[in-house]
């Protein structure tokens, strides 16, 4: 007899193609609870007077260590030193652009349960031994590796005094930043390595007392739309919902009027954003609910469909209503569309970037996911970047493990990764906010 679930099946497919494809490989295939189109979702735990925090203190590289890569790949340090680098973004000459930032401080008069109170004060020192704790920097800085050994030559500040940046978009001769409480642009032109001009409010995204704050955007293939990412503002709206206007959602932005609608919601807490090559769909990742249990709620990886509800707060992974939402909505949990793909619960996914055929096989076609690491479970998941491939269109199997070695053998963090994308050459550019440093893995050709 067979006893094979269709999971293990998919698991086992997995690891046999990515075995064929590059023998030898470091590449580990995943097998934690909450991964694949259909995870086994376990019963809510109860809850006790204070979260399951479990977070990996923050150490940093010592000299000579950096991250581990599959075999036939090799990893540069493109720029150390950083302060807090969170984000990167391509320009067209081959530039890097980094969003050295940190969770601004709340506006005046917002109230965040989270932050207030001995479970605030607490929480608090948890994610200062995190690496989470430096104030902001609030600026981007320019990198530029001019004779393409994958270390840069050339740093400067391009651009500063901005609101906690995170996300970047260039259309034409405009860069679009998003800052934690509005998006904004500054004129650009090919080969700056400075920008001193004052940047021009496009419209406001939701802010108060912050608590997702990045805030990450993507423009549309005619440049004449960006899609922008807000997170909620509590973990299951413990501010009440009135502080939730606008949150946990996907904005479109119209870019010659800064006119902006809702395209998707319920999306508890948005960051990667990435348009699949082959359908052409929006895709993003997604930080769900905590406090349910180690293995609840699978963070996921997701196509965005125009106008779907995507459950948060009431209900995860379609239509399981979280019974501590109060009152409660069946009438939206009824609309609650469930996500494509899990990754885990609590693996905290921030960064994505869609592969191309400049990557060798078998990660030609997939989507790269940079997972920041876990806080509110018993054993520390996530802290890599992962692979998870794709075929025609769609994931195709788990994810394994593309780039590791971030928490060392006493479970510290080296590292934590953020935002990944692939630079001019078609190496994966990891930003590192622990590490306060920009890894480039590219094949070993």
């Amino acid at each position: 007899m067979n006893n094979t679930t269709p999971s293990q099946s998919l698991r086992w497919l997995s690891l046999l193609a990515l075995a064929g494809g590059v023998a030898g490989a470091w590449a580990q295939p995943l097998s934690a609870p909450g991964l694949g189109s259909d995870p086994q979702l376990p019963a809510p735990a109860k809850k006790g007077l204070l979260p399951t925090v479990n977070i990996a203190p923050a150490v940093g590289w010592s000299e000579g260590q950096m991250p581990q890569a599959p075999e036939g790949f090799k990893v540069t340090a493109l720029a150390a030193g950083l302060d807090h680098p969170r984000w990167v973004h391509v320009l067209p000459n081959g530039d890097v652009l980094v969003a050295e930032s940190n969770k601004p401080e709340p506006e005046p008069g917002t109230k965040n349960v989270h932050a207030d109170g001995l479970r605030g004060k607490a929480m608090g020192m948890v994610m200062k031994r995190a690496g989470a704790g430096p104030a902001s920097a609030n600026r981007i800085t320019l990198l530029r590796d001019t004779d393409g050994d994958g270390v840069a030559e050339t740093r400067s500040i391009f651009l500063q005094n901005l609101v906690s940046p995170y996300g970047m978009a260039l259309v034409g001769n405009q860069l679009y930043i998003a800052n934690a409480n509005a998006i904004v642009k500054v004129p650009y032109e090919t080969g700056q390595t400075s920008i001193s001009a004052a940047p021009v409010k496009v419209t406001d995204l939701p802010a108060g007392a912050n608590h997702h704050w990045t805030k990450n955007i993507l423009a549309s293939a005619d440049g004449s739309k960006l899609y922008a990412t807000v997170g909620s503002n509590s973990n299951i709206g413990d501010n009440g919902m009135a502080a939730e206007e606008g949150r946990a959602a996907i904005w479109e932005v119209d870019v010659a009027s800064g006119n902006k609608r809702l395209f998707a919601s319920g999306l508890r807490n948005p960051n990667g954003l990435g348009w699949e090559p082959e359908s052409k769909a929006l895709w993003t990742v997604v930080n769900e609910r905590d406090e349910l249990g180690n293995d609840l709620v699978p963070d996921y990886l997701t196509s965005v469909k125009d106008g779907a509800f995507y459950g948060w707060p009431w209900s995860y992974w379609g239509q399981n209503v979280d019974s501590r939402v109060k009152p409660a909505n069946p009438e939206m949990v009824a609309k609650a569309v469930a996500p494509d793909f899990g990754l885990g619960s609590h693996v905290a996914p921030l960064g994505l970037a869609f592969s191309d055929a400049r990557m060798p096989a078998p990660y030609a076609s997939g989507a790269f996911i940079g997972q920041h690491g876990s806080w509110n479970r018993k054993e520390l998941v996530g802290y890599n970047v992962v692979f998870v491939p794709f075929v025609s269109g769609r994931p195709s199997g788990v994810p394994v493990q593309f780039l590791g070695g971030f928490l060392n053998d006493e479970g510290k963090a080296r590292g934590r990764p953020v935002g990944v994308t692939l630079d001019a050459k078609g190496a994966l550019l990891v930003a590192d906010d622990v590490g306060n440093t920009i890894w480039r893995v590219a094949p070993a050709r």
